[in-house]
């Protein structure tokens, strides 16, 4: 028997993984050597990894993982912290697509879904959250100048923490006398001025310093107090939803 003009020969088909395929689509194929594109080919990854284990259907799936997607560029769109803001924004798209009321939203995921959704996010992308900032954000930097007219200045530059600080040393002229054919003394009168100068700016160095590592640990409290309660927020929504069943 012959094959007729519609039949194909039996071909072989290059096995490929997921990974491979998202990273064509979002333009990531550079992944192996760009940080960036490894970091955001994982997350993308394990969405759908997520979707497929609890058997999401082809709606479903696409949005939870424009969900995930939009929360993460919502993430990087500023350097500043806005964790609040994101995660607000975060049950905002779920609740879009949890609640049928249209044309503002549509009953896509059920209760139990939503509580699933939820815990994934949590305890994936925002208890990373200031990692996803570090790597998708420019860093911020701190530049603090104090000049006088008529003086020069000598910088000295301190370092703490991703930020800089750049504070100019005066150094006043020595006084030259008027008289023509007289020379400098020694020590000029202006001598205490500028020990004064120099002790009252290295003190106001110091207090800079206190300062900035008193700002970035009051940060380091203000953002994991949030994540706290965020963790807290899907396990009250779950209780909720079970008392309403029984």
């Amino acid at each position: 028997m012959g094959l007729g003009g519609g039949l194909r020969l039996p071909q072989s088909h290059e096995a490929r993984i997921c990974m491979w395929l998202l990273a064509e689509l979002f333009q990531l194929q550079g992944w192996e050597s760009d940080p960036r594109a490894g970091i955001l080919l994982d997350l993308y990854f394990y969405t759908v990894q997520f979707s497929r284990e609890h058997s999401f259907n082809q709606e479903q799936s696409s949005a939870f993982f424009a969900i995930v997607k939009d929360t993460h560029e919502a993430c990087v769109e500023t350097p500043l912290p806005n964790v609040e803001e994101c995660y607000h924004y975060f049950t905002e798209l779920l609740f879009c697509h949890a609640i049928r009321r249209p044309p503002f939203s549509i009953d896509l995921f059920s209760q139990e879904q939503l509580a699933l959704m939820s815990d994934y996010v949590v305890n994936t992308y925002f208890r990373h959250f200031k990692l996803y900032k570090y790597a998708f954000t420019p860093q911020v930097r701190l530049d603090v100048s104090l000049s006088y007219v008529g003086m020069p200045e000598l910088a000295v530059e301190l370092g703490e923490a991703g930020e800089s600080v750049k504070v100019p040393i005066i150094i006043p002229e020595q006084e030259e006398v008027a008289d023509s054919g007289t020379t400098a003394p020694s020590e000029s009168p202006r001598a205490p001025l500028r020990e004064y100068i120099s002790a009252q700016l290295c003190q106001e160095l110091a207090q800079l310093r206190l300062a900035v590592e008193e700002r970035l640990q009051a940060s380091e409290e203000q953002f994991s107090t949030k994540l706290a309660q965020l963790e807290k927020v899907p396990n009250s929504s779950k209780g909720s939803g079970r008392g309403r069943r029984k």
